[in-house]
C-alpha cells in the first residue's frame, strides 16, 4: 500500500465546511470595493527574484529569509510573490498604465513566504491589497481608510482599531534616520544581534522588534513627529480632520513605522486583540517614491494589505456569522421515474428560475433516506416526484422548514410562482 501524502507545512486545505465564510468575505469585500470605483488585477503567482530584491530590499526579513525562490533550468532566479506591491508597480508600468490616468487598483489572491508557521500566520496566505497611483494628496489616504472601516461595519467586526503614524517627505525620513542610529548607538549592549545588522541599513525596523530587552530603550527613542516639515505635518493633518468629519476613531501610534526608504507620509495598521500575536488584519501607507525606483516618472502612490485568512479565523472563531442554506430546493423522486424525466425537470427550473440553488437526488434510494437528505442540506421544499406526479403532469412541493404550508400539488406554472414568492435568492434576482 502507498503512503498518504499529506500537505506541505504551513499550507492549508479550506473544506466546503469553512469555504462559505472566504465566499461570503470575498463578496461583501468585492461588492464595497466596487462602491468606490477600485478595478480588479491578476498577476502572475511567479516572478523575476530580482523584482521582489529592488521593491522590497535586499536587507529585509521577506528577501533575506522569508522568499520561496527557484532557479530554472535556464539558470534565471524567480520566486513566489511574497505580497503584491512589487508585482502591481510591475505591472502598470508595463502595460503603460498610469502613463495618463490615476489608477485605482485591487487584487485578492494568495502569497507565500517561507517562515514559521503559526496562528494567523502560514507559508501560503491569502491578501486583499489596494493599490492607488496619480493622487498626491491625503484625500485618497482618507477614503483608503474609510473604506476599510466600512469593510469592518458589514463583515461584523468590532473589535478593531485605527492606528496611524506618518514618516514625512523623504528628507524628513533621512534626518530622522540620523537620529535613530546616533540613539541607538548609545545602547548597543541591549540591541540584539539582528538588531545590530540593521542599525545602519535600516534602522526604523528597531522600533518594530519585539525583544523584550529592547522595550525601554525602544519606548524613549526620538519620534519622528519632532523631525517632520511643515508640509509633512500639514499632509498628515489632512488626513487627521477628514477622518474626524467622518466621526473615524483612530490613535496615533508614533512607534508604528515602515522600514523600507520608499515609504512616505502616511502609514497605517488596522489592529485587534482577539486574534493573539497575529492582530494586524489590515496595514498599509504612502510609497510615493517606489514607481520612479522600478524605472517609472515620479508618481504618487499608496495603498494597504488585508490579511483574508486572519479575517476568516475572526469570524470562525466568535461565532460572527450564520450559515444560510446551501440548498433550496431538493428534488426527490421515486425509482420508477427514469432519470430522463428527472433531469430535464431540473434543468428547466433553473432556466426559469436564475440563482435556485437545486439539488437533485442522485441513486435510487428509498423515499425516507432521500428526505434525510434533504433535511440534512438545510431545503426549504422539497420537490416530490413519483408515477403519478408524471402521469397527471403536477408537481408535489413539500415544505421543510413551513409546517403551515404543508404539502400541494401544483401544475408548473404555480410551482414556479410559489417558489419566486418564497425563497430568499429568488427575491434577490
Amino acid at each position: 500500500m502507498s503512503k498518504k501524502i499529506s500537505r506541505l507545512r504551513g499550507m492549508y486545505d479550506v473544506t466546503p465546511e469553512h469555504v462559505w465564510v472566504w465566499q461570503r468575505l470575498e463578496q461583501i469585500v468585492t461588492s464595497i470595493l466596487q462602491q468606490y470605483g477600485y478595478q480588479e488585477i491578476r498577476f502572475p503567482i511567479l516572478e523575476k527574484t530580482a523584482l521582489f530584491h529592488s521593491a522590497i530590499g535586499e536587507v529585509t526579513d521577506v528577501v533575506e529569509k522569508e522568499m520561496f525562490t527557484f532557479t530554472t533550468r535556464k539558470g534565471e532566479s524567480i520566486s513566489m510573490r511574497p505580497e503584491g506591491t512589487a508585482s502591481t508597480v510591475r505591472m502598470v508600468l508595463q502595460n503603460g498604465m498610469i502613463f495618463n490616468d490615476p489608477q485605482k487598483l485591487w487584487y485578492n489572491c494568495p502569497m507565500f513566504r517561507y517562515e514559521k508557521p503559526q496562528k494567523g500566520r502560514n507559508r501560503q496566505f491569502s491578501q486583499v491589497g489596494v493599490e492607488v497611483f496619480g493622487f498626491e494628496g491625503p484625500d485618497v489616504d482618507a477614503e483608503l481608510l474609510l473604506m476599510t472601516h466600512k469593510m469592518w461595519q458589514q463583515l461584523g467586526i468590532k473589535n478593531v482599531r485605527l492606528e496611524l503614524n506618518t514618516l514625512g517627505t523623504p528628507e524628513c525620513r533621512a534626518a530622522y534616520r540620523e537620529v535613530l542610529i546616533a540613539y541607538f548607538e548609545q545602547h548597543m549592549d541591549v540591541l540584539d544581534d539582528e538588531a545590530k545588522s540593521r542599525l545602519h541599513s535600516n534602522p526604523l525596523r528597531l522600533l518594530d522588534s519585539k525583544n523584550p530587552r529592547m522595550k525601554d530603550v525602544i519606548a524613549q527613542a526620538p519620534v519622528i513627529q519632532d523631525h517632520l516639515s511643515d508640509a509633512a505635518m500639514a499632509h498628515f493633518d489632512g488626513l487627521c480632520t477628514i477622518l474626524d468629519a467622518c466621526d473615524v476613531p483612530y490613535v496615533i501610534n508614533q512607534k508604528l513605522v515602515r522600514g523600507l526608504d520608499y515609504y512616505s507620509h502616511n502609514v497605517f495598521e488596522w489592529v485587534t486583540d482577539d486574534l493573539g500575536a497575529q492582530g494586524t488584519i489590515c496595514a498599509g501607507g504612502r510609497y510615493d517614491r517606489l514607481v520612479e525606483m522600478q524605472g517609472g516618472k515620479p508618481t504618487p502612490a499608496t495603498g494597504f494589505a488585508m490579511g483574508v485568512d486572519r479575517l476568516v479565523e475572526l469570524v470562525l472563531d466568535h461565532n460572527l456569522w450564520e450559515q444560510q442554506a446551501e440548498t433550496e430546493v431538493y428534488l426527490i423522486r421515486d425509482k420508477a421515474v427514469p432519470d430522463a424525466a428527472i433531469m430535464p425537470l431540473a434543468e428547466r427550473l433553473r432556466s426559469d428560475l436564475p440563482g435556485l440553488k437545486l439539488v437533485v437526488n442522485m441513486g435510487q434510494a428509498s423515499f425516507k433516506s432521500q428526505f434525510k437528505k434533504a433535511d440534512k442540506s438545510g431545503a426549504q421544499f422539497a420537490i416530490i416526484m413519483g408515477e403519478k406526479e408524471m402521469d397527471e403532469q403536477v408537481y408535489s412541493l413539500k415544505a421543510l422548514q413551513d409546517r403551515e404550508f404543508g404539502q400541494q400539488q401544483l401544475s408548473y406554472p404555480e410551482l414556479v410562482s410559489v417558489l419566486k414568492k418564497h425563497l430568499p435568492s429568488m427575491c434577490e434576482v
